[in-house]
Parts: structure tokens; C-alpha cells; sequence
């Protein structure tokens, strides 16, 4: 039995906009448009995800119509998640974090590598070399724990931000991803925690 934990979140997202356009439009998108929609340099990169779909049994596709993908009755959905997001996280220099609930969301669990056990809103561009941009969420899963070359929400000195975790011996650095940035030496006095690991993110807007 398939579900959508089973499918990556590019296809999970192809599978929304196949669901979109059939219910905005009457009919299933063609393979040049999925392709133009999610970037694809050809209509081959479009198939393969199809083709994907097809046999994880939520879609079927009449090989003889330009506009051939019909759904078909999906598997029961999981339980979204109800993540609570939790302030803010700098991804420049450490910013006080604000501990208060701010709002919930519903979220899809594909969206996550793991499972989060809340969200933070990002501040700063120390970390877009790894993707994450100013005003993200990003999904944490509560860890006191990190291995090299993990990104971490780390607490220091009672402000948090949000780098790469790297450990030489007794040294610790965070690390940003953005050569304007310099690494965060932790100093044998200051007092660094590991809130967290990240696990993912979501983009508003």
C-alpha cells in the first residue's frame, strides 16, 4: 500500500498540481507543462516523475491523449502534522529567541526528512548557500546532540542561531554558508547548547 510519505516532496508537489489543474481547469496538465511549471529542462525529466506516480498507483496516464493523466482514488492520506512555530532564529548574527507560541500550521509530513517538533522563523542570510533564506520556517527536531557538518539551532550564550555544526577536539565552530559571514568560534567560557537539528522548511509566499 503506497501513501504519500512514500513519494518525495517534488512529486508530492506534481501530484498537487495535477490535482489543481484537473479541478481548476477540467483537465490534467501536459507533460510541457509540468515541465515549465517545476523547471524541468525537457519534458523527459516531466515522464520520469509521471511515469513515478503512475506506479505508486495515484495516477494513470492514456499513452494516446496529449492530456492523459487521471487520477485515480489515492491511498488514505497521513495525518498532517500540527507544528507550533516558536519565534525567531538568526541566520546572521545570534538574535534573542522569543520561546512564545506564535501560530500553528498544518503541514504535510513529506515536507520533513523527520518529523519536527516545531518551527522557527528565520533572520538573516548567513545560511542561503544551504538554501535557507530570510523569513523561512525551519523545522526542528529537538536534539542535545550534533555530528559534524550538521545545521543546527544552537543556543549561545542564551541567544540562538541557526548554522553548521563543526567540532575539532575541544573546539566548536558555527558555520555559516555565506563568505560574507565569519564562522562563530565558541569560546572555552561561553556557554553553547544544541537545541536542536534541522529537519526542513517551509517557504511562505
Amino acid at each position: 500500500m503506497y501513501s504519500m510519505t512514500t513519494l518525495t516532496p517534488r512529486r508530492t508537489a506534481i501530484l498537487t498540481f495535477i490535482r489543481d489543474r484537473i479541478a481548476q481547469q477540467g483537465q490534467s496538465p501536459s507533460l510541457a507543462e509540468i515541465a515549465e511549471a517545476f523547471g524541468f529542462a525537457s519534458r523527459s525529466v516531466a515522464r520520469k516523475h509521471v511515469v513515478a506516480l503512475t506506479e505508486a498507483g495515484f495516477i494513470e496516464v492514456n499513452p494516446n491523449q496529449a492530456r492523459g493523466i487521471r487520477l485515480l482514488n489515492p491511498p488514505a492520506r497521513p495525518e498532517w502534522l500540527d507544528v507550533p512555530i516558536l519565534g525567531r532564529v538568526a541566520a546572521g548574527l545570534p538574535i534573542g529567541a522569543d520561546a512564545e507560541v506564535h501560530s500553528r500550521l498544518q503541514l504535510d509530513p513529506a515536507t520533513f526528512a523527520k518529523t519536527p517538533d516545531y518551527l522557527l522563523r528565520v533572520q538573516g542570510d548567513s545560511m542561503i548557500e544551504d538554501g535557507i533564506l530570510d523569513g523561512d520556517l525551519v523545522g526542528v527536531r529537538r536534539s542535545a546532540e550534533a555530528v559534524n557538518g550538521q545545521i543546527v539551532v544552537a543556543r549561545l550564550d542564551g541567544e540562538v542561531t541557526i548554522k553548521r555544526f563543526e567540532r575539532n577536539g575541544d573546539s566548536v565552530r558555527l558555520l555559516p554558508r555565506n563568505p560574507a559571514y565569519q564562522p562563530i568560534v565558541v569560546g572555552p567560557d561561553q556557554d553553547l547548547a544544541i537545541e536542536g537539528v534541522f529537519c526542513g522548511l517551509v517557504r511562505q509566499g
